[in-house]
């Protein structure tokens, strides 16, 4: 079998009920991988059952952990117990922190939006506290309002971030009700709140596959902000083997 014209990324589906068990992921997540990473996609069941996490790690070139209504459960870092309007996700949980985790030891790159951050830095032994003044807005009100609630980061001057997009600092958007309260083992801080110092963004390497995870959305506002491209557009040059820091061979 030859090699593929194009890396194939899987990307990481969610529960939902739509009057059924569903599974779902926004189209603003598929389009970047597809146009700016320029790959293939396949979309990731968040059914533990369906999923054979060392299988897919062996076909997959690299992963992205997508954003999601729903909350990591507590129980996979000590946390105290979620409020009771917060929504949970077993199934993603399991399948995103084990595929993860495969896919890094594979040595592929797994990069995270919003709550693939928190599997991250949850994967890597971390923890996640409330931050609920971060999010403004519901998901069953204006949806631009609700992405459109922004903060300024500022990137770590030597990060792949701030090498990537350019910058020192950017605006982005806040739609999250929990953040990184511990930092996991191994993990590199890449941004940071300008105004409260929360991590807002962490990678890893080496370890085994390349790890960037960002607490915005940069697949909102993909087609209007540079820096949010250039998030999909490291990812593409990643899953081909484009060194992740300087001074990587």
């Amino acid at each position: 079998m030859g090699r593929r014209a194009k890396p194939l990324i899987g990307i990481l589906c969610c529960n939902e009920d739509a009057g059924r068990p569903v599974q779902t992921v926004a189209s603003r997540f598929v389009r970047p991988l597809a146009d700016l990473a320029d790959a293939n996609v396949l979309l990731v069941p968040a059914l533990p059952e369906a999923v054979d996490a060392d299988a897919l790690a062996a076909i997959l070139d690299g992963l992205l952990l997508t954003g999601s209504r729903s909350h990591v459960a507590p129980s996979h870092y000590g946390g105290p117990a979620l409020a009771d309007d917060a929504r949970s996700d077993p199934g993603r949980d399991a399948v995103a922190l084990t595929l993860a985790d495969r896919m890094i030891e594979a040595g592929k790159p797994v990069f995270g939006i919003c709550r693939g951050l928190q599997e991250i830095n949850v994967l890597f032994g971390g923890s996640l506290a409330p931050t609920a003044r971060h999010h403004a807005g519901s998901w069953d009100g204006d949806y631009a309002a609700l992405f459109g609630h922004g903060h300024d980061v500022d990137l770590a001057t030597a990060g792949r971030l701030a090498d990537a997009t350019g910058a020192t600092r950017l605006r982005v958007n806040s739609v999250h009700q929990q953040g990184i309260d511990r930092l996991g083992g191994g993990l590199s801080v890449e941004a940071t709140g300008a105004d409260d110092g929360l991590v807002e963004a962490v990678s890893a390497s080496p370890c085994g596959g390349a790890v960037l995870g960002v607490q915005w959305h940069p697949e909102w506002d993909v087609a209007r902000s540079p820096a949010s491209r250039a998030f999909f557009t490291l990812l593409g040059a990643t899953v081909r083997g484009a060194p992740f820091h300087h001074g990587e061979a």
